[in-house]
């Protein structure tokens, strides 16, 4: 009898397995092999006449060239001040560590277009800021990060997290023993940190650089808001104005763009695998006690000058931001008599495109974190009982999307899309597409959290469960869901956090009535309507700020690892 339910309960779980690692399959990677194929062929034969047309275009080789340009010295800009605060923050004895590794979150988690725009408010002539201290630039200068420069300084500030999270965990793994062994050994000073902790960390830092320029090659928000005006082109800006410009009629195009915007991004992935893989160093000792430096005299100046890069980069552009939408006209000076809420009230409540926009951002992201939910805890739950060859291959693939550029995804899910197989349908236009595009990108915020979790339950829970006859379902609502439920959680909550503010992705996938609230802070903007994008970006950030201080609170319940800047 015994053995009948087992196996009853078995050939249940293997169907289920197979049906929803379909799903997932259809969701993550069927988008990315309809790019490639549409890339390779034409009209359904192979040919690569159309991929040697389009990389011969002198826009494709300056575009190519501009992306390289600004995502490798907007990286190097990341890699000083990520490695710069995480070297301090991990190895010495600094105060207030878990507030500024907080607000040193804060950059990532805020949305690229909002990065550019709260820049452009605090330079330039017409910077409100500037003028209510009186020290704006005379009218008709240029606007200074309207250049390569200033896409190559904000691709910095915005990836300085990924570098600053690989390496500090690199650098929490290293043991006390190894330094104190090194200074037995006559090593002092800097000699420690040259020939003992820096060697430790390559692994670590090599990684995080590799998958900071995947991010930065990808960025749609900050080129285009920066380099658009100035008529500097990288790949995915060329992606949307071609698209913007004539629509779907350059699809295989720009799939050929997209395809060598994904060929640059893979190598960078698997660069990062590559020294991840590296990175599984044996030390001999606990590493119970991590490594601590006492910085003595020199604490209070280099607190003082951490804490003073943080407001550089993070609370005057937020300054520069409210003022903008706090007076009536951009390039209004701020005092006391140009006060006023009227940006925010005509944009929060008297323009129908900010309340659509709110609507569909929110159903979105909350949408995308409930189905994501419901198809990763059993999925993440099933591969751990059943390693089959289509899960270890999934399980294999599953970061492409998400490590993929915004602007690939795009382009894939219109070409799946764009014709449903078997019907004249089609998702193009809709806000399914944009909808099935958040899943698929944000598929392994929400998975990994949960596998993470799951490997660390006792299978005997579950056993017990079934050797009583509960059902999969009973088990998987009874058991699973329970002990899984806050990792689950905490991905719902990262996926809404990014997918709520987004614009790579839905910056090509909108249309009218499906705006995102990223969309209409770009079009704002565009559009000249500076002060009612700034009082919205405003609201985001706040939106955004509530969001990671709530994560924060509820820390303590969620499994390690899981709240990426307690990790």
């Amino acid at each position: 009898m015994g053995t009948a339910l087992q196996s009853g309960s078995s050939r249940a779980e293997a169907r289920l397995l197979s049906s929803i690692l379909i799903i997932a399959l259809f969701l993550t990677l069927a988008p990315v092999v309809r790019l490639f194929f549409e890339g390779v062929t034409d009209r359904g034969r192979p040919s690569l006449v159309l991929m040697r047309e389009v990389l011969a275009q002198p826009s494709t080789l300056s575009a190519l060239k501009h992306s390289i340009v600004t995502a490798g010295l907007g990286t190097v800009v990341s890699l000083v001040l990520g490695a710069a605060f995480a070297f301090l923050v991990a190895l010495t004895d600094l105060r207030a560590k878990a507030a500024l590794v907080f607000c040193l979150m804060i950059p990532m988690m805020i949305p690229p277009q909002i990065t550019a725009l709260s820049w452009t408010q605090i330079m330039g002539p017409s910077s409100v800021l500037l003028k209510a201290l009186g020290i704006a630039p005379p009218l008709g200068s240029p606007q200074p990060l309207y250049s390569p420069e200033g896409i190559i300084l904000l691709l910095g500030i915005q990836h300085m997290s990924i570098i600053f999270l690989t390496l500090r965990a690199g650098l929490r793994s290293i043991p006390q023993d190894v330094v104190e062994a090194a200074r037995i050994s006559g090593a002092r000073g800097l000699r420690t940190w040259w020939q003992v902790v820096l060697p430790l960390t390559l692994p670590s830092l090599a990684a995080g650089t590799a998958i900071t320029f995947v991010t930065a090659l990808g960025n749609f928000g900050i080129p285009a808001m920066l380099g658009i005006p100035a008529g500097y082109s990288t790949l995915p800006t060329l992606v949307y104005q071609k698209l913007a410009g004539m629509g779907t009629t350059v699809l295989a195009e720009v799939s050929v763009l997209a395809m060598l915007i994904g060929a640059v991004a893979v190598t960078g992935i698997l660069l990062q695998r590559h020294f991840r893989g590296r990175q599984k160093l044996h030390l001999v000792g606990s590493t119970s006690r991590p490594l601590a430096l006492p910085l003595g005299a020199a604490r209070l100046p280099v607190e003082i000058a951490l804490w003073a890069v943080v407001c550089a980069i993070l609370v005057l552009p937020m300054f520069g931001l409210l003022a903008t939408s706090l007076v009536p006209a951009y390039g209004v000076p701020l005092r006391l008599d140009t006060l006023t809420l009227d940006k925010w009230h005509e944009v929060l409540f008297r323009q129908p495109v900010t309340t659509r926009a709110f609507a569909n951002s929110f159903g979105l992201a909350a949408g995308a974190s409930l189905a994501l939910m419901l198809i990763c805890l059993p999925l993440a739950w099933l591969m751990e009982r059943r390693r089959t060859r289509l899960a270890r291959v999934f399980d294999s693939l599953l970061d492409l999307p998400y490590a993929l550029p915004g602007v690939v995804l795009s382009i894939a899910m219109i070409l799946l899309l764009i014709n449903l197989p078997f019907t004249d349908a089609t998702l193009y236009g809709t806000i399914w597409i944009i909808f099935l595009a958040y899943m698929a990108r944000f598929f392994a915020v929400m998975f990994r959290p949960v596998e993470a979790s799951l490997k660390l339950l006792d299978p005997a829970m579950d056993e017990a469960a079934q050797s009583v006859g509960a059902s999969l379902r009973r088990r998987l609502r009874d058991v699973i869901l329970p002990l899984s439920a806050p990792a689950a959680a905490a991905g719902a909550i990262l996926v809404f956090l990014t997918a709520f503010n987004e614009l790579t992705v839905s910056a090509l996938l909108w249309s009218s009535g499906t705006e995102t609230l990223g969309v209409v802070i770009f079009n704002l903007n565009d559009s000249g309507e500076t002060g009612m994008a700034s009082a919205l970006a405003m609201t985001i950030v706040f939106v955004v700020m509530a969001l990671m201080g709530l994560v924060q609170l509820l820390s303590r319940r969620f499994p390690k690892g899981v709240v990426p800047w307690q990790t």
